[in-house]
C-alpha cells in the first residue's frame, strides 16, 4: 500500500476515538488499545490500520482526528500534555512526539493539499484562543499565523475558493455564541470577520446549552459549502451571493446523534459524505452514505455497514491515489 500512496486524489477516514464519557455523557467504555478501520468505497471493502502504542491517558482524553497529504492526524491529551499521534499512508505506521506551537483543543481545522490550518480552540487551562497556526506535512514543519480578531472555540473550519473559514462557535471570556465567521487569506495573511455566516443552531431552538453541541457540521463540494441540521435532519448549503443558508433536503433516515456527537458530515471529492448509523436495543451500524450534490433534494447511496457497539467519534479526509473513503474506528476486539 504504501508504495502506491500519493495526495493526488481523496479519501476520507472516520474514527470511533474515544470522547470522555463525563463532559459527553457516551454510555460505552472505551476500550484500552485503539484499533482503527477504514472503508474504501471504491472497492467497498474494509481495512484495518496498525494499532497504536498503548496509552490509557490518551485513550481516554478528548481526540481531535484531521488528514493531511498522505498523513493521518490524532490530537489528545496525554498525562502532563497535548500530544498528536501521526499515521503515515507512506509507511503504515504510527509516530508521535510533534506539538503545535501552541497546544490545543476543541479548534477548527481543515486541510488543503500538503498543509493544514488549526485555530482557536481552548489551552491546558481552558483559555479560549484567538490564535491559529499552519502544519506543513511535506516538511513537518509549524508556523505560527496572525490571530483571528475574535477567540472562539468547538468551531469548525473549511477551505472554499482557496480560503480558509472559522465557523462558530462559543467566543471571549463569557462563552458568548458567536453567529459570525472569520475568513483567512493565505495571500494577504489577514483574517476578515463575516457576519451570520454560522448556520442556525439547535440550541437556539431548545434548553440544550451551546456548550453540550457537536461544532457545526460543515463540508465543501466544489467551493460549495454545507452543512448538517442534525436536531431536523437536514441538509442546507451557503449561498455566497446573499448570504444565506436555505435548506436543500434531509440527511440519511436512521442515523441517530447525540447533540451532533456522532454523525461524520464531510466532502470527499465531488461527494458529500455521511458517517453514522442506527443504534438499536444497545447495539448499532455504522454506516457510510454519499451523495454527490447537484439540482433536487439529496438522494444518498448507502456504501457500507458494519455492525458496531460504539460510536463514530471523528472523521477525516486522506490523500491517497486509490480513490476510496477511509472509515476508521476503534474496535473493542
Amino acid at each position: 500500500m504504501a508504495s502506491e500512496i500519493s495526495s493526488s486524489q481523496t479519501t476520507t477516514a472516520s474514527a470511533q476515538t474515544v470522547i470522555n464519557q463525563s463532559s459527553h455523557g457516551l454510555p460505552n467504555p472505551p476500550p484500552t488499545q485503539p484499533e482503527w478501520e477504514a472503508f474504501d468505497p471504491a472497492r467497498l471493502c474494509w481495512m484495518r490500520l496498525p494499532r497504536m502504542a498503548p496509552n490509557d491517558y490518551f485513550v481516554f482524553s478528548d481526540k481531535e482526528s484531521l488528514g493531511v497529504g498522505t498523513e493521518l492526524l490524532i490530537c489528545g491529551k496525554d498525562v502532563l500534555a497535548h500530544v498528536i499521534y501521526r499515521y503515515s499512508l507512506l509507511t503504515n505506521t504510527w509516530s508521535t512526539g510533534m506539538q503545535m506551537n501552541a497546544p490545543r483543543c476543541l479548534f477548527a481545522k481543515a486541510s488543503l493539499g500538503e498543509i493544514t490550518i488549526f485555530a482557536g480552540g481552548c489551552d491546558s487551562q481552558g483559555k479560549i484562543l484567538s490564535s491559529a497556526e499552519l502544519y506543513n506535512s511535506e516538511t513537518g514543519t509549524w508556523r505560527t499565523l496572525r490571530s483571528m480578531n475574535k477567540s472562539r472555540k468547538m468551531c469548525s473550519g473549511v477551505f472554499m475558493d482557496g480560503k480558509f473559514y472559522v465557523i462558530g462557535v462559543i467566543g471571549g471570556a463569557d462563552s458568548k455564541l458567536l453567529t459570525c465567521a472569520e475568513e483567512y487569506d493565505l495571500t494577504t495573511e489577514t483574517w476578515t470577520e463575516i457576519p451570520n455566516m454560522s448556520p442556525v443552531r439547535p440550541n437556539l431552538r431548545n434548553d440544550i446549552p451551546a456548550t453540550s453541541e457537536a461544532s457545526p457540521l460543515l463540508a465543501v463540494v466544489n467551493n460549495q459549502l454545507y452543512t448538517a441540521d442534525y436536531a431536523e435532519m437536514l441538509v442546507r448549503k451557503y449561498e455566497k451571493h446573499n448570504k444565506a443558508w436555505v435548506t436543500i433536503g434531509g440527511l440519511p433516515e436512521n442515523v441517530a446523534s447525540i447533540h451532533g456527537w456522532g454523525l461524520a458530515f464531510r466532502a470527499c471529492g465531488d461527494r458529500l459524505i455521511v458517517v453514522g448509523g442506527p443504534r438499536v436495543m444497545s447495539q448499532g451500524f455504522i454506516e457510510v452514505h454519499s451523495w454527490v450534490p447537484r439540482e433536487g433534494p439529496p438522494e444518498w447511496n448507502l456504501l457500507g455497514q458494519k455492525q458496531s457497539g460504539i460510536f463514530v467519534y471523528n472523521c477525516s479526509v486522506m490523500g491517497c491515489r486509490t480513490d476510496g473513503i477511509w472509515q476508521v474506528h476503534e474496535n473493542n476486539t
